[in-house]
């Protein structure tokens, strides 16, 4: 069966070329509105799935892997990908001695029996207290523009953090690589 990444993000493909596996990437069709009254663990869940399914008739025989992630300042506050310089500041400001969550969902789906594998990983990072300097510096260095949350914690962005707690900190950088293995593994792939 053909390996199918939902995704042309290039931090899950790279996440997903660690595996060994031969794989394509499709880009997914998928509205990434939030329902009303989802939480950030549902939208995350939802949209994976929805990523994943949204290339179904396109990749028969194939398994398709979706994942979508969602993060929150202390659980009540969306953060998304910056874009600009101004805006990753304003975000690792107000993320300065606080907590950022990350819900990372993930669907396996063998579009051959039509079953999926669902799930959301979360995520928890503890800002230091930071300096306007260092956050200038940082984002001068890393250009995190098109991280959620203005970081890159497989970079530069570790040395902004007190600490973090997680299963799997692959779910930080956007594909959960331990629960995508287990569920490769179910579906038959033999990893490594």
């Amino acid at each position: 069966m053909q390996l199918v990444l939902a995704s042309t993000s290039p931090y899950r493909k790279a996440l997903l070329e660690r595996l060994h596996l031969d794989f394509i990437t499709a880009r997914p069709d998928a509205d990434e509105t939030p329902l009303g009254g989802e939480s950030p663990e549902e939208l995350a869940g939802r949209l994976a799935a929805l990523k994943a399914q949204s290339l179904q008739a396109d990749y028969p025989d194939s398994l398709i892997i979706g994942s979508d992630q969602v993060s929150t300042l202390d659980d009540l506050t969306p953060v998304g990908k910056p874009g600009t310089e101004e805006r990753a500041f304003e975000q690792l400001r107000a993320a300065s001695g606080r907590i950022v969550l990350f819900y990372t969902g993930l669907c396996v789906l063998n579009t051959r029996t039509g079953d999926a594998e669902n799930l959301v990983d979360r995520y928890e990072i503890q800002f230091r207290d930071l300096t306007d300097e260092e956050i200038r510096a940082y984002i001068r260095k890393e250009q995190p523009l098109d991280c959620a949350g203005s970081f890159k914690s497989e970079g530069l962005g570790s040395a902004l953090f007190a600490r973090h707690q997680g299963a799997d900190p692959t779910s930080l950088i956007g594909l959960p690589l331990i629960a995508l293995c287990e569920c490769l593994r179910r579906q038959g792939l033999q990893i490594p």
